[in-house]
C-alpha cells in the first residue's frame, strides 16, 4: 500500500516509531476494510508538523495513489474555512455586526421570520432555517434560491437548539460577496488563502489539476467518478460556488488554516479580529438536545462531536459530508486534518468511528511520547 511521512520538528523533537505506528493505524485499517480507499492527514503539535498519506485517490481503471498534496472536496469544511473567517474579517471591520438582521444586506428576505433572522443565528445555526433545499433540480439561480428562502419556505422559529442549515450559509455566502464587492471564491481568494499561503485551495479547481483530485462518488450521470467538481447537488448547481460547499484544499493548507485558531488571544491570529474569534468557539447554544455549537464550529460535547476521548474540553472542529475533518484542541496545542474520500465506495460508508479513532490515537501517541521522552521528547 502506498504511505508517506513527513515530520517538520521544531528544536530537539522526534517522532518516536511507536507514536507514528499508533497514528497511521486507524488509517491503514480503514483502508483494508474498505472503508475509504486512502486518506491525507495533517498534524500540528506544539510547533511539530507531521504529514501522513495512505492508499489510493481515485479507484479503477486509473488509481491514483494519495499523496500530501492530493486535493480533496472539502464539503461542509467550506462553511468554518472559507465563509465563516470572512464573516468575522467584516465584523471586525465594522461592516457588520453580528446581531444584525441578515435582511439588512439580503433584502431578499422579506418573510416576517425570515427578515428578523440574525447573522450570529446563521453561523449557529440557531435560526430556524430547514437543514437544505432542493435547489439544484430546479436549477435556480442565488438570487432567486434568495427569492425562495425569504419569501417562499416555510421557516421555523429561532431556537436555542442547532438544526444544522446549508441553507444559513448559503445566505451568510451571499453577505460576504455583496458586501467584499466580488464573488465568494475571489474574496476567500484575496482575504484568506493569499495571505496564509494555501496555493492549493479555492473553488472550482483548475481542470489541468485533475490528477492531483482525489475522487468522490460514483456518477451514472458521467459513466466515472465526480473528481474535480464539487460533490454537493445545491453547490454543483451554484457553479460550484456557493457559502456550505465548495472548497477544495490540501490537508497541509486547511493545517495552516487551522493554526490560525490556535493562535487566537496571542495577538498572532491577524487574519481574525480576537474577540469574535473567541465569540466564534463561545457556547451560542443551549437546546436539549445536547446541542453545543459555536459560530460555525462544533464544540466538545456536540451531538456532531467527532473530537473523540481524548482531546480537552475546549476543543472544536467540523466535518464534510465527502469525508473530511478538521479539528483544533487549543489546551493541547494540537490541530489535526483528515481529508478523505468517504462516498467512493457509496454514501453508505461511515467514519464516524475512523474519524473518532484518529483523533484519538493522534492525542494517545503524541501526549504518551511526551510523557516518556520529555523536554525535549525524543525517539528510541
Amino acid at each position: 500500500m502506498n504511505e508517506y511521512w513527513s515530520v517538520e520538528a521544531g528544536s530537539g523533537w522526534t517522532l518516536s516509531e511507536e507514536a507514528g505506528a499508533g497514528i497511521r493505524r486507524p488509517i491503514v485499517e480503514a483502508i483494508r476494510e474498505r472503508l475509504i480507499p486512502g486518506a491525507s492527514v495533517a498534524i500540528y503539535y506544539r510547533g511539530n508538523l507531521i504529514r501522513y498519506a495512505a492508499g489510493a485517490a481515485a479507484t479503477g481503471l486509473q488509481e491514483r495513489p494519495t499523496g500530501p498534496n492530493t486535493l480533496y472536496d472539502c464539503a461542509s469544511l467550506t462553511k468554518v474555512a472559507a465563509t465563516l473567517p470572512l464573516i468575522l474579517q467584516l465584523g471586525g471591520q465594522g461592516r457588520l455586526r453580528l446581531d444584525d438582521e441578515a435582511s439588512m444586506y439580503v433584502p431578499e428576505l422579506r418573510s416576517d421570520r425570515a427578515a428578523r433572522i440574525t447573522i450570529r443565528q446563521l453561523l449557529a445555526h440557531t435560526s430556524g432555517l430547514p437543514a437544505t433545499y432542493d435547489f439544484h433540480s430546479l436549477p435556480w439561480s442565488l438570487e432567486r434560491i434568495l427569492t425562495f428562502i425569504g419569501s417562499e419556505l416555510s421557516i421555523e422559529k429561532p431556537s436555542e437548539t442547532a438544526v444544522y442549515s446549508d441553507l444559513g450559509f448559503i445566505i451568510l455566502g451571499a453577505i460576504a460577496s455583496r458586501l467584499y464587492g466580488m464573488p465568494l471564491d475571489e474574496s476567500a481568494k484575496r482575504y484568506l488563502f493569499a495571505p496564509l499561503g494555501m496555493s492549493n485551495t479555492g473553488f472550482c479547481p483548475d481542470p489541468a489539476k485533475l490528477d492531483e483530485i482525489a475522487a468522490t462518488e460514483w456518477s451514472e450521470e458521467l459513466g466515472g467518478y465526480w473528481r474535480g467538481i464539487v460533490h454537493d447537488e445545491n453547490a454543483r448547481a451554484l457553479g460550484g460556488v456557493s457559502g456550505h460547499a465548495g472548497l477544495f484544499s490540501t490537508a497541509g493548507d486547511l493545517l495552516k488554516y487551522a493554526q490560525l485558531w490556535l493562535n487566537i488571544g496571542s495577538g498572532e491570529a491577524s487574519l481574525l479580529p480576537d474577540s469574535l474569534a473567541k465569540e466564534a468557539i463561545r457556547l451560542q447554544t443551549g437546546g436539549a438536545d445536547s446541542s453545543r455549537r459555536g459560530l460555525g464550529w462544533v464544540l466538545k460535547g456536540d451531538t456532531a462531536d467527532v473530537s473523540g476521548a481524548w482531546m480537552t474540553s475546549g476543543a472544536f472542529g467540523h466535518t464534510g459530508f465527502t469525508g473530511t475533518s478538521l479539528y483544533v484542541d487549543p489546551g493541547r496545542q494540537l490541530a489535526v486534518v483528515l481529508l478523505t474520500n468517504r462516498v467512493h465506495y457509496g454514501r453508505q460508508q461511515n467514519i464516524t468511528g475512523l474519524r473518532q479513532s484518529l483523533h484519538d490515537a493522534v492525542v494517545r501517541s503524541l501526549v504518551e511520547q511526551a510523557e516518556k521522552y520529555p523536554n525535549p521528547i525524543q525517539s528510541n
